[in-house]
């Protein structure tokens, strides 16, 4: 089993450490929050797209290390993002957590594998898909408003 104190790795640390701080997103389209039951982590999230593209992202987060830390990698990289790529890194971070699949592919998300240490820690997986599942939710109150 692996002990709570294994999975904040110096890189964790520094990632969540150094995190961008987007703040919210002013003129987003669609927004959602989430909060784990677990720990208490929360994130609320403001997306925008144009032509499939996430054009806009903002975020406030109150999280333990590792959702700082998904949230990061995140804010870092969403921007440019088609909404199909994000939606299949979401399920690739859900797969490696709970199924033991390999990190997301992609060059944009290869810091996402210093994540994989969580699978063996149940209690943390919902916080460290939190910015993910948020943003899904997100894109979903956007896309049912287009529709």
């Amino acid at each position: 089993m692996v002990e709570l104190s294994d999975l904040y790795s110096e890189k964790i640390l520094d990632l969540a450490g150094n995190q961008p701080r987007p703040g919210r997103l002013a003129d987003a389209q669609a927004s959602a929050r989430r909060v784990s039951r677990v720990c208490g982590s929360v994130i609320e999230v403001d997306v925008r797209v144009e032509d499939g593209l996430i054009c806009g992202y903002g975020h406030e987060v109150q999280a333990c290390a590792l959702g700082q830390t998904s949230a990061a990698i995140v804010a870092t990289h969403v921007v440019g993002t088609p909404v199909a790529e994000f939606r299949r890194v979401r399920d690739e971070m859900t797969a490696m957590l709970k199924a033991g699949a390999p990190a997301p592919s992609g060059e944009r998300w290869v810091d996402l594998k210093y994540l994989e240490p969580v699978r063996d820690y149940r209690p943390r997986h919902a916080s460290t898909l939190l910015v993910f599942d948020a943003l899904c939710d997100a894109l979903d109150k956007l896309e049912a408003t287009a529709a």
